[in-house]
């Protein structure tokens, strides 16, 4: 206790001549506001939170921390849902909304640099002026940062054709432990020099290093999407379709399942009264295709139309104007929100082989029979990704935290076992390092514990993330 009262005192004399006074916050209000994140209701205040502009400013700020023992943890927006953000054990939060310059869309290379602070949409629209394409697209696209879909290896809805944010990135400019800069690659296409660092980085949650410049790819836009909205008398049935879909060679680029009670809950959150639900429809798909022509739309539609079929679908409805596919994009972005805002709740991120999805999910509801909670279910079935969430509802606050702990465990045994793993997109943050000795060996996690003190020997990087048992 009495050595952090000394580093905060240095703090407070020293950290005003490595950054702009207005840009250093200890106000409670601060504090609180970058103690919390979209992770259920958890909140660890730092001691104090700082706004560089520039990698020069983090780049000192890191120096300085590393010298101190200062924990560090960097935040964009804050939409996180594994608690990637939170300062745990206190120390610095260091907000990078600041660094939010799109330096260059190079349309002759097909590459963006981008300040980690670049909210994804911004990007995106961007892009898109220019005739191109950066496709990652989180359901918080509005909000979240691009060094937040780093630090996460952030998906979405698109995953299932033009892949995640790793998938994008080609070289990131980092700030390492002790205020190193580093380039982790190259700004080519292709790179075989050494070890990939780049990889490395993305997905690491900022606990090996700090990003402060990303090189991005992108690709030529397809302008013209059709989308159909499937409704299914059986969840089970919508979910053995999707496998289904790419065995008949069909490459969609979106394919979203939501239950029922995910649709009712979106619409209710959202005051929308479409789609309207017969009384048999138990669970949707969202089936998108793309093209650079009209004409390119309509043979992927006769080629996944059957497959739907044969599982026994209901009538497809085709959303044929930009303002209808507008409205089931809307609904299907909602789901997480109206979830949030109708129970106390636990999400996990789940991600299987997409050819076990049927089995996931009937796992996922038996354990509901068994524990007494209501699960709502929802995600990215292209790639597997099946969002679970435990509702709390009326359950007693001492039965839901006897309960979860149990229920959480065997549910990602069950996922382990189907071939999957813990997080497909959300990472893993606080709420689910106490499950990595499910997903990773002994020798895998050792593997990753040594990395981490390579990088950060005095552990200091966004402390008490993704490695169970390692504290700062």
């Amino acid at each position: 206790m009495e050595r952090k009262k000394e580093v905060l005192e240095a703090a407070a004399k020293e950290l005003p001549l490595l950054l702009d006074a207005d840009r250093i916050h200890w106000s409670k209000d601060w504090l609180l506001l970058h103690g919390s994140d979209e992770t259920e209701d958890l909140s660890f205040p730092p001691d104090v939170v700082v706004e560089p502009e520039s990698t020069e400013e983090v780049s000192k700020l890191l120096a300085w921390s590393n010298r101190h023992a200062f924990p560090v943890t960097a935040a964009g927006a804050r939409t996180g849902l594994s608690g990637g953000a939170l300062p745990v054990n206190g120390g610095m939060a260091m907000s990078m909304r600041r660094m939010n310059r799109i330096w260059s869309i190079d349309t002759l290379n097909h590459q963006a640099i981008v300040g980690p602070g670049v909210i994804t949409e911004e990007l995106s629209n961007a892009a898109e002026a220019h005739g191109l394409m950066y496709a990652v697209d989180p359901a918080s696209r509005g909000t979240c940062t691009i060094g937040g879909n780093i630090a996460e290896n952030s998906g979405g809805p698109r995953a299932v054709k033009y892949g995640v944010t790793k998938d994008w990135v080609l070289n990131l400019e980092v700030v390492l432990a002790d205020g190193r800069v580093i380039e982790t690659g190259a700004n080519t296409l292709k790179n075989s020099t050494g070890y990939n660092l780049t990889q490395l980085m993305v997905g690491s949650e900022g606990t090996l290093g700090i990003v402060t410049k990303a090189t991005l790819k992108l690709l030529p836009l397809p302008r013209h999407q059709a989308l159909m909205l499937v409704p299914f008398s059986s969840a089970e049935d919508a979910c053995a379709a999707v496998a289904a879909i790419f065995q008949s060679g069909a490459m969609p680029s979106a394919l979203e399942f939501m239950e029922r009670d995910a649709i009712v809950l979106a619409q209710t959150y959202a005051g929308v009264s479409e789609p309207v639900l017969s009384p048999e429809d138990a669970a949707h798909l969202i089936v998108e295709v793309d093209g650079f022509s009209v004409q390119d739309l309509m043979p992927q539609c006769e080629r996944i139309l059957p497959v739907l079929e044969s599982h026994r679908c209901g009538e497809v409805l085709f959303a044929e104007s930009a303002s209808e596919k507008e409205k089931l994009w809307f609904l299907r972005r909602r789901v997480g929100e109206a979830v949030k805002a109708e129970s106390v709740y636990k999400e996990e991120d789940t991600v299987v082989p997409r050819g076990e999805l049927p089995a996931l999910l009937k796992k996922v509801k038996s354990l509901g029979a068994k524990h007494g909670f209501r699960t709502v279910c929802y995600g990215h079935a292209g790639d597997g990704n099946l969002h679970v969430n435990i509702l709390r509802d009326d359950l007693g606050l001492d039965e839901w935290e006897r309960m979860l702990p149990s229920a959480i465990r065997e549910l990602f045994q069950e996922v382990v076992r189907l071939g999957g793993t813990l997080s497909g997109e959300h990472g893993i943050g606080w709420v689910q390092r106490g499950y990595m000795d499910l997903a990773c060996s002994p020798a895998q996690l050792d593997v990753m514990r040594t990395i981490k003190a390579v990088f950060d020997p005095q552990g200091i990087l966004n402390p008490g993330k993704v490695l169970p048992h390692l504290e700062a």
